[in-house]
């Protein structure tokens, strides 16, 4: 059983003579929070956390399509991915831009400056490998994911907060889900596990709901390689615009920046960011909401705790 099954089970306890059933105290998810958003809070903000993330460490990121400028930035992150000893980690994607090849999305990579910061290495260069999971109604309990995943021994699944064109928001769950996933295993994923050929897979993207329980599905995958022991998420919520990283001409951002968040539970990240976004005061919001509603984009995070990869409900403790 995992530690988000044992805070959803009813405990009793006698206070006064009476029996008391559960306690939103055990229920809850730690999520961090710093406004501020520098190289700084970042190491301070995963200290927080407390899970020491061991042996060969990947941080995955979003690399940012050529023509892009939202991603996050290599000065940012350097000095976190620095402290972890870490491997900058990456997939080539599904959609023919300029990422598509190992050789070109290298190339990006190194415009980016990433390589400037950390060794870096696209997943699936060399091909693919399938991860075995129970349960979910798609992937048919398989996960094609990039073949190097099998040389790291934990991951931090370092995530921009923003809007999606198709998923309605990326953070979390679409990092470790799409992200993780290998070229192959992304067109599995977008068409709802009816094709792993990524021209073939635009003709089965009519089923949103499925994608989205798909990208559900696919996380459970990968927290069942790692385990959750070595595992860790952090979503900075700046630059959000309602385009992808993917995007080559993002719409610019609209809304404030608000600040970086961290968890060890995915599903409670994903739902603090989307909470952050709702109830922010921003009048610069609304293109953003009218999206993630547009598109359902929180069945991600409903799905996923209905697999049991995390809990929905959280604690924000502020760190600054």
């Amino acid at each position: 059983m995992s530690k988000f099954e044992e805070r959803r089970k009813f405990t009793k306890i006698r206070k006064n003579g009476k029996m008391i059933i559960g306690g939103d105290e055990f229920m809850k998810s730690k999520v961090y929070f710093s406004k501020e958003i520098s190289s700084r809070a970042l190491v301070k903000i995963y200290e927080a956390l407390n899970q020491e993330l061991k042996g060969k460490v990947a941080v995955k990121i979003s690399t940012g399509e050529p023509g892009g400028h939202n991603y996050l930035k290599p000065e940012l992150i350097k000095e976190l991915v620095t402290s972890l000893n870490g491997t900058i980690v990456e997939c080539n994607t599904a959609y023919r831009g300029k990422r598509f090849s190992t050789i070109d999305h290298m190339e990006a990579i190194k415009d980016h400056g990433f390589l400037d910061i950390a060794p870096c290495d696209i997943m699936d260069a060399d091909g693919d490998m399938v991860l075995n999971f129970e349960g979910g109604n798609h992937l048919q309990g398989q996960n094609y994911v990039g073949k190097h995943l099998q040389n790291y021994d934990s991951m931090l699944v370092l995530s921009h907060f923003k809007g999606h064109a198709m998923g309605g928001f990326g953070g979390a769950l679409k990092n470790m889900s799409i992200g993780v996933a290998s070229s192959k295993g992304k067109a599995w994923i977008h068409s709802v596990g009816k094709t792993t050929d990524p021209d073939e897979m635009w003709h089965h993207t009519d089923n949103q709901d499925g994608f989205l329980e798909s990208m559900a599905e696919a996380d459970k995958a990968v927290i069942s390689y790692f385990k959750e022991e070595n595992l860790a998420y952090i979503n900075v919520l700046n630059n959000i615009s309602i385009d992808c990283d993917c995007d080559s001409n993002p719409h610019d951002p609209e809304m404030g920046d608000i600040g970086i968040l961290a968890s060890i539970d995915p599903v409670a990240i994903d739902q603090a960011s989307y909470d952050m976004i709702v109830n922010s005061a921003d009048a610069g919001k609304a293109s953003l909401l009218k999206r993630m509603e547009e598109l359902h984009a929180i069945h991600t995070v409903e799905t996923a705790n209905q697999l049991k990869i995390g809990n929905r409900e959280y604690e924000i403790i502020n760190i600054d």
